[in-house]
């Protein structure tokens, strides 16, 4: 058993209670219980059955209820008065936000107020508040963090595939393929318990690849570990498919009968000779063929990217280009192989899938499809030319707050995201939002976004609501309720609701998550992200469904005509719209789980997919773990190349700015440490931002272990001491995002945007370190 307790404060737990993590895209299951001598508290324990996690919690999980305690959470509305937050009742707080939406929307029209939602929010929040917008606010202008997490990776898997699913088979086929190459991600230290996989994998005689500027814990693990340059990435990709072309490792056969565009495709992967990759990417050439033998050795293999590659200015591309040596090698569309994502926010899959994103709607249907908007238009009882259009994504909505102009956003309701600390250019984002004629936040703990509002609402949280995730693999989940929140904090649901009638939208808008589950379902009957066929029931019986599952077995037309979009609007993440349209038929012969085409690999073990329920209903759609075996979920059912060319970052290195920045997290702390940081245990761990750099760039600066450095970019600096490593590359320096204050490295990053995803740079940008005056350390303990 592992175990903390929460304040007195919390209500009594009456039961054990199976639920999961807040925090990542795992969604680890556990338990929670009364804590032991602890009135009103709670403890965590294992739930060893649950699959994904098989009991297994990082500190952050383990210590997840310290969040519930009154001390460290919002307990009572806020208004601004005087220029100061006080107190207020919860009726005065919603009047004065209904208010400020509607004077905003009355002044400069319905465009003017926006909505930023986040990746933390449960399927039933997201699907409301995308509602919401539309509906009452009858605003395009409607965007969540999740943009910065896995958008490339969705567009270059829609693109390529025809959907876009993080992992496209469940996370026990890695132990069982032959070999990962891991991109970009460090998932020891981001999602700890998901390392066991790739233990297991080399205890069963795999190998693992591992890319990454910096030796993580990570990469610790891997057989081969390549170490880039910070944005080359794709070139790096490139040039192993060049190898592959050349040493004839190509899997013709499987290129001729399920792909299409190789020729173009490989004419651009040819004109990456290894010599030249080597410059590009600083990989010696003999590293460069080992990896390209390990990947092509076994019968099947996967690769796996994550923020690395993806935030990136190119990061469509380059995922592009890590598809396209799947396909060249046949590692997709096969048992044991395939390309997939590792999504890092807790429901950033779902989150997008039902309608917080500036371009979908439910069902992962696309605004811009006139038979999509007349879909979820009936569900939801209105005319489909009363829904607005595509609007702006995450960064550019956040530019455009509180500018006066005929496009400004003069109005934001933010809900459960805390951009003054996660949004690139940070420091400008911050300006921005001080700008704006009105702010309301929505979230758990007084975030510094929170703290810039004109209303602050308290609401509930993972333990003290119910509702589903949808996690990584694809597999919904159904978070249980364990104990009562404070009197003084609401749902978002129950926020949503109350905004809505003071709107004047006196019906639509339930406040029980089941309600909102089942209008979901039916709004996403028929479109690719299908949970028609999903219940509460069935996900607490079969410890989770992966979508898409439609309602029957044999529902081959159910919704047909509203599944994808016809355009690609702004933020699309489809870069070939009328060729990503997908009926329910389609997804279903797509998504079987057996092929005739199956390798048998070496590491495979007795039965490559998920066991029929006993409990299922033999009419009942059994769910996809596993996608795209018989066919891509593209009309023609081919896989589509994406003819792709390394192109430089956004802004590379100069005699002013000489060095690279990359950014991620620490094990102790997630996201922009809204909530870790009010957490003793993790904040003892890891209390504050640091810069890593390599001995020989220390000793150019003069610096010591310890000492303050300036990361300065174009945009401005951040402070912190040095942490001297020779695990990193002498051009490179690495912050953690976590902090705010002076320590807060986005004040740095670049939000140069991808034009597919509109995906931010964070991952690379030009930067000068110099030694910072004398003084306090870095700001960025717990608040």
């Amino acid at each position: 058993m592992v175990g903390t307790k929460a304040g007195a404060a919390v209500g009594a737990a009456v039961r054990a209670t199976e639920t999961h993590c807040p925090y990542c895209a795992l969604q680890c299951g556990m338990g929670l219980r009364p804590a032991p001598g602890a009135a009103g508290g709670l403890e965590v324990v294992e739930r060893t059955a649950f699959p994904v996690n098989r009991g297994a919690l990082c500190g952050k999980g383990r210590t997840a209820p310290a969040v519930l305690a009154a001390g460290a959470r919002l307990t009572g509305p806020l208004v601004r008065r005087g220029g100061e937050l006080v107190p207020a009742e919860w009726d005065e707080a919603l009047d004065r936000v209904a208010e400020g939406l509607a004077a905003v929307r009355e002044r400069h029209g319905p465009d003017a107020v926006g909505v930023f939602g986040g990746g933390g929010l449960t399927n039933e929040k997201a699907y409301a508040l995308g509602k919401f917008t539309r509906l009452v606010l009858g605003s395009s202008q409607i965007d969540y963090n999740g943009r910065f997490c896995m958008s490339s990776a969705a567009a270059a898997g829609t693109r390529a595939f025809g959907i876009d699913r993080g992992l496209p088979f469940p996370l026990a086929d890695i132990p069982r393929t032959g070999c990962v190459l891991l991109v970009g991600s460090n998932l020891a230290e981001t999602m700890p318990p998901a390392l066991r996989y790739l233990t297991e994998l080399r205890e069963n005689g795999g190998t693992l690849i591992v890319v990454d500027p910096r030796r993580t814990r990570t990469a610790e693990q891997a057989d081969l570990h390549l170490a880039p340059r910070p944005g080359t990435d794709l070139a790096l990709a490139l040039g192993l498919l060049h190898l592959v072309v050349a040493e004839g490792r190509t899997d013709e056969g499987f290129i001729r009968e399920r792909t299409t565009g190789w020729e173009e495709a490989r004419a651009a992967a040819m004109a990456h000779w290894p010599e030249l990759v080597e410059r590009i990417t600083g990989v010696p050439v003999p590293l460069l063929r080992a990896a390209a033998r390990m990947f092509c050795a076994p019968e099947a293999a996967m690769a796996l990217t994550a923020r690395g590659p993806e935030q990136q200015s190119k990061g469509t591309d380059t995922v592009g280009a890590w598809i396209n040596l799947c396909l060249a090698t046949g590692r997709a569309g096969r048992a044991l192989s395939g390309y997939g994502c590792l999504t890092g926010q807790g429901n950033g899959q779902g989150g997008r899938e039902h309608g917080q994103k500036a371009d979908q709607l439910p069902g992962y249907r696309m605004l811009a499809d006139a038979d999509a908007r007349a879909h979820v238009a009936g569900v939801w009882g209105v005319d489909p030319d009363t829904l607005p259009g595509p609007g702006r994504s995450a960064y550019e909505l956040l530019d455009a707050l509180g500018r006066d102009t005929p496009d400004g956003v003069r109005a934001l309701l933010l809900m459960a995201s805390n951009p003054v600390v996660s949004a690139p250019r940070a420091a400008h984002v911050e300006e921005r939002m001080r700008a704006l004629d009105f702010l309301a936040v929505c979230d758990v703990v007084l975030s510094e976004s929170a703290r810039l509002a004109d209303v602050v609402l308290p609401v509930t949280q993972w333990a003290e609501e119910t509702g589903t995730l949808t996690n990584l693999e694809g597999r919904v989940l159904l978070r249980h309720k364990a104990v009562d929140p404070p009197p003084g904090c609401r749902s978002d649901l129950e926020v949503l609701r109350g905004l809505a009638a003071r709107l004047g939208w006196e019906s639509g808008f339930s406040t029980e998550p089941e309600e909102v589950f089942d209008e979901l379902r039916r709004a996403s009957a028929g479109g690719k992200a299908d949970y028609s066929g999903i219940t509460y029931e069935r996900i607490a019986r079969e410890d989770g469904v992966f979508w898409p599952c439609p309602a029957t077995e044999g529902a081959e037309g159910l919704g047909a005509g509203g599944g994808a979009g016809s355009e690609s609007g702004a933020g699309s993440e489809s870069a070939h719209p009328s060729e990503s349209s997908e009926s329910a038929h389609h997804l279903e012969s797509a998504h079987r789980p057996e092929s005739p085409r199956r390798p048998e690999s070496p590491h495979r073990s007795e039965s490559a997919h998920r066991p029929e329920s006993p409990h299922r209903p033999e009419s009942a759609h059994p769910g996809t773990p596993r996608l795209f075996l018989d066919r891509f979920a593209t009309p023609d059912g081919r896989a589509r190349f994406a003819p792709v060319s390394h192109r430089a970052s956004a802004e590379e290195p100069s005699e002013e700015y000489p060095l690279l920045l990359t950014t991620g997290r620490v094990l102790a702390q997630y996201q922009s440490g809204a909530q870790t940081r009010r957490v003793g245990e993790l904040n003892a761990a890891a209390p504050g931002p640091f810069v890593q750099l390599h001995p020989r760039l220390a000793e150019r600066l003069g610096a010591g272990e310890g000492d303050r450095l300036a990361v300065i970019s174009r945009r401005g600096r951040a402070v912190a001491p040095a942490r001297i490593s020779g695990d990193i590359r002498p051009d490179t320096v690495f912050m953690p995002f976590h902090w705010p204050g002076e320590g807060r490295v986005n004040t740095v990053t670049n939000p140069a945007l991808d034009p597919v995803s509109r995906m931010p740079e964070f991952k690379v940008c030009a930067v000068r370190v110099e030694r910072a005056e004398t003084g306090p350390e870095a700001d960025g303990g717990a608040p």
